[in-house]
């Protein structure tokens, strides 16, 4: 698995969370580049996250977040050494 397969994966996840089929989340996408990615659905879409890639982030992790690439790094990182 890759940066790209996992931003796939973050595409699907986006998209169905948030009812939209036409969102297209890139490597420096962040919350205010897209339409209804608020505080609420934040946690709806990291729940989410978290159980598809079978990992946790920790709140820390969460927080430093600048973009959704750092958080495929994240993700990446932790499959990777599951």
């Amino acid at each position: 698995m890759d940066i790209n397969n996992i931003l796939e994966e973050i595409n699907s996840i986006f998209r169905r969370e948030l009812d939209e089929d036409d969102i297209e989340i890139k490597y420096e996408t962040v919350a205010k580049d897209v339409d209804g990615w608020d505080s609420l659905s934040q946690i709806h879409l990291v729940v989410s996250i978290e159980k598809h890639f079978k990992i946790r982030f920790t709140a820390s992790e969460i927080q430093k977040f600048k973009n959704v690439g750092e958080m495929c790094e994240v993700i990446l990182a932790k499959v990777n050494n599951a």
